[in-house]
């Protein structure tokens, strides 16, 4: 009686050892997945986006459509970003001097879809069409 006991006491522990060793490998993996998946780069995507979906629209008034190169142009500038293009009626622009306040426009947001570009998901191109 004492030796199955015993011997139970000793399978326990084994049972609880290998319970708590599990976890702290299912423990480390995870750590390991949050380091090297791209969760803050999906952030940092969202964060970079939402500085363009705000002009996003069919109605858009020229002054908006102005604010939007401005702010095309100056995240532009910063080359830890990827570039933006800009595209009013078919023809790219880099300033703001075509833009009628008096008109309205169309803003269309375009995403990068390459699987093999480090850029998926970013706002790629921006095409502004006037309204007739």
């Amino acid at each position: 009686m004492e030796n199955a006991s015993k011997a139970l006491i000793i399978a326990g522990a084994i049972l609880l050892a290998i319970l708590l060793i599990s976890l702290g490998i299912l423990i480390f993996n995870q750590a390991q997945d949050t380091v090297n998946n791209s969760g803050m780069s999906q952030a940092e995507i969202t964060a970079f986006n939402n500085k363009f979906l705000k002009y996003e629209g069919n109605r858009q008034k020229g002054s908006v459509v102005k604010s939007l190169i401005n702010e095309v142009l100056a995240s532009n500038s910063d080359s830890s970003l990827p570039d933006v293009t800009v595209s009013v009626d078919g023809e790219t622009k880099t300033s703001t001097s075509d833009i009628d306040t008096k008109k309205e426009y169309k803003v269309e947001l375009e995403y990068e879809n390459t699987a093999d570009s480090d850029n998926l998901g970013y706002v790629k191109n921006i095409k502004i069409t006037t309204n007739s």
